[in-house]
């Protein structure tokens, strides 16, 4: 514990002497012990650096965040998802937080490759490149393969050295800090602050664990093999383990180059359209979704192929949320807002005695004022936000697996809008869900069905299904934004609560002792 102590004194004179507490003050006032705090905390003989007032408070936030590491890099952007308690203007100033630090040398990534694969892989591998990319917890070279006779070019991903080990210190130490605020101040018990932040430890170690990623990416790659323009980089599992994975290199440009895309005449607003279907028909066809589609991760090559990269955090609805999801959507396209609200009472999302003319009723404030607004206006990700709102009135059960896609859907409509800031998003849907529920309909659906759970079996065997199952635990936690009680998640929180209620016991007992003693003696 008295490590832990260390770890958070520098950590929070790391903050005391940044420009973090002066910026999210403008935002949400901090209490005035915690402003007192880092006030003693930034003390230094040497001058403060002055403030880089040509950038915004966002960029200044992000910049002080990226600065100080990986922990904060993945406690901003968890907290970007987190408007509940930081307050929507500064989730949205952290939105655009970066995941960018310089790279580690290829001299260690070689001997991370060497201890993780065997000499023998390590050998086999040809021309390692210095680092192409490099990002808080991973970068990225370029290499090439013999895969069984074939020289493939490769992108090999490394982790950090002793990330995990740095990472857990680090924020075991901000969880005590948590844990002493929620003890001192009562009234950020209702925040939850330790588990907030046992969450973003769950969440990124599971991240850390590269055999995880391959894995979403492998079962990815299955499903949308037959995607016409949609082409998921395949995985070399003799050259994947915990620490290394290795996929096919990417060669295209990125989503956010518009103007390079558009010198090589390749249709933009072809590739909007294209990107909003896909991403539709992955979630209502698979129920498994790239749940991080901003645009660093995002290519598109010489034939207008959509080739997504960056599989740590993926999406999965179960058949009953497909279902709802296609229902509700179709439902507010075709303005039939008394067929949303039958499929809510079905599938028993809101209590049966639920008047169904109130809740179609309810369901028309949301639906009308949309069909009202112009084109670029329109959107799917905003109207479920606005859905979940309202029905959460009716005692709807909250569905975490559509939360996680409804803020991606944000994302993913942001990055078309760009490419195409006309882009319909009603017009682009309709097809890919009327296919669908067209689909679901059909009496031979169940056969395949049957089909397609067996060899789901199959398909999941090399892919370590328990860490899969385990990182997909995790997600459902992160769109939630809570941990459900009887799962070893929970009974992992509440042993840290006790570590540390304990160890808060035994620092005051410590202290009167020390303080009595002082009165004796002196």
């Amino acid at each position: 514990m008295l490590g832990k102590i260390i770890t958070l004194f520098k950590l929070a004179r790391k903050i005391a002497k940044s420009d973090i507490l002066a910026i999210t003050s403008k935002f949400q006032k901090p209490p005035l012990a915690i402003k007192i705090l880092f006030k003693i905390l930034s003390f230094s003989f040497s001058s403060k650096k002055p403030m880089d007032f040509e950038k915004d408070e966002g960029q200044r936030l992000s910049g002080s965040l990226e600065s100080m590491g990986t922990t904060f890099i993945k406690l901003g952007q968890f907290l970007a998802t987190r408007p509940d308690i930081i307050g929507d203007k500064l989730s949205h100033k952290l939105e655009n937080l970066q995941d960018k630090l310089p790279p580690f040398s290829l001299l260690q990534a070689k001997e991370i490759i060497k201890n993780d694969l065997g000499k023998d892989t390590y050998d086999t591998i040809i021309d390692l490149s210095e680092p192409v990319a490099a990002a808080s917890i991973a970068q990225v070279h370029k290499a090439q393969i013999n895969d069984n006779g074939t020289i493939k070019d490769v992108a090999i991903k490394i982790l950090r050295p002793d990330i995990k080990k740095i990472f857990n210190e680090e924020i075991d130490a901000i969880m005590l800090f948590a844990f002493l605020v929620e003890s001192f101040i009562k009234k950020t018990k209702r925040l939850k602050l330790v588990e907030v932040v046992f969450l973003l430890k769950e969440i990124t170690n599971l991240e850390m664990d590269l055999r995880f990623e391959a894995a979403a990416a492998n079962e990815y790659a299955e499903n949308t093999k037959n995607d016409i323009g949609f082409k998921v980089p395949q995985i070399y599992w003799n050259f994947t383990s915990e620490n290394v994975m290795t996929l096919d290199w990417v060669e295209g440009i990125s989503i956010r180059e518009t103007e390079e895309l558009k010198k090589r005449n390749l249709d933009t607003q072809k590739i909007a359209e294209n990107i909003i279907q896909n991403f539709l028909r992955h979630a209502v066809r698979d129920g498994f979704f790239h749940a991080d589609m901003h645009q660093g991760n995002i290519f598109i090559d010489d034939n207008g192929d959509i080739i997504p990269i960056d599989f740590g955090i993926m999406g999965r609805l179960d058949k009953m949320s497909k279902r709802f999801l296609a229902e509700i959507l179709f439902g507010f396209i075709q303005r039939d807002y008394r067929k949303v609200a039958e499929v809510h009472l079905a599938a028993s999302l809101v209590p049966k005695n639920v008047p169904i003319d109130e809740l179609a009723q309810a369901l028309r404030s949301i639906g009308e004022p949309i069909f009202g607004q112009t084109v670029k206006d329109i959107s799917g990700g905003k109207l479920l936000k606005q859905l979940f709102d309202v029905t959460e009135k009716f005692n709807m059960q909250t569905q975490p697996q559509l939360l996680m896609l409804q803020k991606t859907m944000v994302v993913v409509e942001g990055v078309a809008r760009k490419l195409n800031p006309n882009t319909n998003i009603w017009t682009t849907s309709k097809p890919v869900l009327e296919n669908w529920l067209r689909q679901t309909k059909d009496p031979m659906k169940s056969i395949n069905e049957t089909l397609q759970n067996t060899s789901e079996v199959i398909k999941r065997l090399p892919e370590f299904p328990d860490i899969m199952d385990k990182a997909n635990q995790a997600l459902t936690y992160l769109a939630s934004g809570q941990i459900p009680q009887h799962s070893n998640s929970y009974t992992a929180l509440n042993t840290k609560k006790s570590e540390m209620t304990t160890f808060r016991n035994q620092s005051v007992i410590g202290l009167l002792v020390l303080v009595i003693f002082g009165l004796l003696v002196f």
